[in-house]
């Protein structure tokens, strides 16, 4: 570790303090900040947005169609019932978060336009102090707290991923990221091309096609494309019969939970015929006709990477009408036109958009040290990827890849809860993961194996984050069926967890 500026040591007078501070006040910041309130009633607490509101992801994109690629009835929350579509806009999502923050009084506790520059734990203080720019008044403003909780997302917001294709500065016409769309984007019969086919691709083309001149998904591979009714049979049936929405929501996720733990198991146990199924439902969309092995079957097995979801079998619908095409090619460089491919067509296109994914970041960005001393993340061992060995007071969100983002900001705001309680009764003020005797001699392990999930965001930056290794509780398996019963039920008396 190197040195950094202990901020505890010189923290002015009027810093502001709570129990605990929450960092971000997207949809897992507003879960903790629930919790909180739910179950540990006597803390303050504070959530620290760097945005001008409240909702991260769904606020700060704005490109056409966005959308939610997962269910919200399981990326809503357990303790709020989501009455709207399978499949929901981001309006809609904020419309459901706005909601929550004015049932559960949370409103009053965010404080928007604070982004937090450096964090710093004193051993000494016994607290964290946060350095933080309030971008309104432009004055610097110190946050002190006794445990920090990171809910910021995993990506930079700033900036999508677009890779440094060759010839990009002879395109003479308009280059695009999703993550950073211009208000003044005008595709009113153009010719549009979509780089990429992932989740983005997958929305952007189907609510574009009808006001472009034509629009392409150019992919250097093919990608699983799940295409599923935007409306749940189970819910249709439950409304019909007068049940209550709150036993609606329970038996809703229920069913779709059981559901996704069948697809998950089978891509790991039965991947070939899973992988036929989805290939099949692709080609009963698009029809006989049309080149399925070569545009929409992948090299890999199911959920290696994300499923991407196509509500009503739009994106195929868009390809299959002629509106929308799929070219599965590689780039060989930008033309002063379009695109020139290593097969020798080229795409000539007024318009291109780089759905090529985004940039993870490893904590928020924020600079982080204990007593003085930086901390590198990737250094730590994760604690059931919710704490880091050497790292007092601190927990962070990261969500599943293959299930909802939500359910496991859930099950880390029922632990971290359970854990600062359990604190009180020792009468302890500091817990910090450790390995023990029997650890020191594990072979860390990537935060997340290739042969697990191997999307080019998370390959791209892995080397960032915490390693795992072989055991409990340093293993990270994004496993919800798993997690969902050893999180609730883990030791916080294992050795693994130090109390002063």
């Amino acid at each position: 570790m190197s040195m950094a500026v202990d901020l505890t040591n010189a923290a002015p007078q009027g810093a502001k303090h709570f129990d605990v501070l929450i960092v971000g006040a997207g949809i897992s910041g507003i879960d903790a900040a629930y919790h909180l309130q739910k179950e540990c009633p006597g803390k303050s607490f504070v959530l620290l947005e760097t945005q001008e509101t409240f909702g991260g992801t769904w606020n700060t994109h704005k490109y056409p169609g966005i959308r939610s690629d997962s269910d919200l009835f399981t990326f809503g929350y357990g303790w709020k019932p989501w009455e709207g579509p399978l499949i929901a806009t981001a309006d809609e999502i904020l419309n459901y978060l706005d909601d929550a923050l004015d049932e559960q009084n949370i409103r009053e506790h965010i404080r928007y336009r604070h982004q937090v520059e450096d964090a710093s734990w004193s051993s000494k203080a016994k607290q964290w102090s946060l350095r933080v720019r309030d971008d309104e008044s432009g004055e610097e403003v110190l946050f002190t707290g006794n445990f920090l909780w990171m809910c910021q997302g995993y990506y930079r917001h700033s900036e999508g991923y677009t890779p440094d294709f060759p010839g990009m500065d002879q395109f003479q016409g308009r280059i695009v990221h999703p993550q950073t769309w211009p208000e003044d984007m005008d595709y009113t019969d153009r010719e549009v091309v979509v780089i990429g086919s992932g989740a983005t691709a997958a929305t952007l083309i189907p609510a574009m096609a009808d006001d472009t001149k034509h629009i392409t998904m150019l992919q250097r591979s093919p990608t699983y494309f799940y295409a599923l009714p935007n409306r749940s049979v189970v819910r249709d049936m439950l409304l019909k019969i007068g049940v209550s929405a709150e036993w609606i929501h329970d038996i809703v996720r229920s069913d779709i939970l059981a559901n996704q733990k069948v697809i998950t198991r089978r891509s790991f146990d039965d991947s070939e015929a899973l992988k036929n199924e989805l290939i099949a439902g692709a080609r009963m969309h698009l029809g006989l006709d049309f080149d399925v092995e070569k545009h929409f079957t992948p090299s890999y097995r199911p959920w290696r990477q994300r499923l991407a979801v196509v509500p009503d079998g739009d994106l195929f619908q868009g390809i299959r009408s002629g509106k929308a095409s799929v070219v599965t090619d590689q780039i060989e460089t930008f033309t002063k036109d379009g695109i020139l491919l290593k097969s020798g067509d080229e795409l000539t296109t007024d318009i291109i958009i780089t759905a090529t994914g985004f940039n993870m970041s490893a904590m928020g960005d924020v600079n982080f040290s204990v007593d003085g001393e930086v901390v590198d993340f990737a250094d730590c061992w994760g604690h059931r990827s919710i704490q880091f060995s050497g790292v007092p007071n601190m927990a962070w969100v990261f969500g599943y890849l293959r299930a909802s983002w939500t359910l496991r900001a859930d099950l880390v705001a029922g632990y971290i809860c359970r854990l600062l309680n359990h604190m009180d009764e020792k009468g302890v003020k500091v817990v910090t993961p450790r390995l023990r005797d029997e650890d020191l001699q594990m072979e860390p392990l990537p935060f997340i194996t290739e042969d697990n999930f191997n999307a080019g965001y998370i390959m791209r930056k892995v080397h960032l984050m915490p390693r795992q290794g072989d055991r409990e509780p340093w293993v990270h398996s994004q496993d919800y069926f798993t997690e969902k019963e050893s999180i609730p039920a883990a030791d916080l008396e294992d050795g693994t967890l130090i109390y002063q």
